[in-house]
């Protein structure tokens, strides 16, 4: 095991990188790699097996990005990345061609909600490096749209997630059409046994490379937890965005828990957008886009971006709902404090969630600061539609309404006017 150095930082130039590469880093403006960069890189440049740990938003994909694209250049092979979510798919390509340019790198991203027309074309243009999920390149394999045959270096990003999603059986069959001799980097931030027994098994003599302990939160992250009555959460939330003024993200737990709450943070008079799974490829890269740019200030998220959003600058990361998997937590906040930036995270717990609170502290290994809630919460908004009889802040529910509602059509049995929340 290959521990985190202490000595002071060379910058790039000590890693073993060619003078070409050097040079568009230098151009980018990338100066001093990461710890995770300072120790993968040398070793992954030489071609061995590499099981890198690292916190999230601290330079995972320059740190295989960088050794394949060199050693492709070198051995005239194809590499390949597989990783959870579109979102992430994207930005993995973006950075990759970032650095390949001036080397004519050529890249195919193979994800779905995309027309298969347009990426059958990118395979046709021989990529150099092929960016997928699971699902949709099994599906390129099946159609024999794809050979894997001449690909050398293999990427697991985010392998951890990529099993909670469901995807153990997919990766084995992109296993079991690669060529056995290949070189295997496998990046995340969580290592659970279930990853290093497929490391194990694929991999040969695979160095590991950690730079933190598995599922650390990152020391630039201040974490806040509230307790409170899952009909509060609302108030809370607005009293927030009010106290906190810069670029937020938020979390729940569903998509249609995202699409409730976008619509609530806009009735609050803030900009918002959404990304869940029922949002289409354009929708969600509009609203990544939109916030990236600043068109909206809060972007609302199921863990479908918790490991796919690199936006530079995120002040706050809000847990409106907590994550089902105590790894997931980790994740989410490493949101903010990116690029050796400062951040804030809080996360709002229900008293019957305190034993996922635990479970969150056994991973971090600490136990949770819990702060009181303010004395000043807003009150309950109004509904939109109020029964004459009922005022907008009592506890007395309006009777069930029969028959014909004022406002046209027919009224549900025992249907209340008062608008979800």
């Amino acid at each position: 095991m290959v521990k985190d150095s202490q000595s002071q930082n060379p910058g790039f130039s000590g890693l073993g990188i060619a003078p070409t590469l050097l040079e568009t880093l230098a151009k980018l403006k990338y100066t001093d790699p990461t710890p995770i960069q300072q120790q993968a890189i040398p070793i992954a440049i030489q071609g061995k097996d590499v099981v890198g740990i690292a916190q999230t938003g601290t330079g995972k994909t320059l740190a295989f990005g960088i050794p394949m694209i060199q050693r492709l250049h070198q051995i005239k092979g194809r590499g390949l990345v597989v990783l959870p979510t579109r979102e992430l798919a994207v930005q993995v390509d973006e950075a990759l061609r970032k650095i390949g340019t001036d080397l004519g790198l050529r890249t195919a991203v193979l994800i779905g909600g995309v027309s298969m027309y347009s990426q059958i074309k990118a395979i046709g243009r021989d990529p150099h490096i092929i960016i997928a999920t699971p699902g949709r390149l099994n599906d390129h394999i099946q159609q024999k749209l794809v050979r894997l045959d001449g690909v050398k270096i293999v990427v697991l990003d985010e392998a951890d997630r990529m099993l909670d999603m469901g995807f153990a059986p997919q990766i084995q069959k992109i296993f079991h059409v690669l060529p056995k001799e290949r070189q295997m980097m496998l990046f995340s931030a969580t290592m659970p046994p279930e990853i290093m027994k497929m490391a194990t098994a694929q991999m040969k003599l695979p160095l590991r490379v950690e730079v933190a302990p598995s599922g650390t939160t990152s020391e630039r992250v201040t974490q806040e937890f509230f307790i409170l009555p899952k009909d509060a959460k609302i108030r809370l939330l607005e009293k927030l965005l009010q106290q906190y003024l810069g670029t937020t993200l938020i979390f729940t737990r569903t998509k249609h828990g995202a699409k409730r709450l976008t619509v609530d943070i806009k009735d609050m008079g803030h900009t918002a957008a959404e990304i869940h799974s029922n949002r289409s490829v354009s929708q969600r890269r509009e609203a990544l886009e939109g916030f990236k740019s600043g068109k909206y200030r809060v972007l609302v998220a199921t863990d479908i971006a918790s490991r796919g959003i690199d936006v530079t600058g995120i002040e706050l990361v809000i847990n409106f709902d907590l994550p089902v998997d105590a790894e997931d937590y980790v994740h989410r906040i490493g949101r903010t404090a990116r690029a050796g930036k400062g951040g804030h995270a809080i996360s709002l717990v229900t008293p019957e969630q305190r034993s996922q609170l635990r479970g969150i502290e056994r991973l971090i290994k600490k136990a949770v600061p819990i702060s009181k809630l303010p004395m000043d919460l807003p009150p309950g908004r109004a509904p939109k539609f109020v029964p004459r009889d009922v005022s907008p802040f009592s506890t007395r529910q309006p009777r069930p309404q029969f028959g014909r509602s004022r406002h046209g059509g027919q009224a549900r049995p025992g249907g209340s006017r008062f608008r979800r929340r």
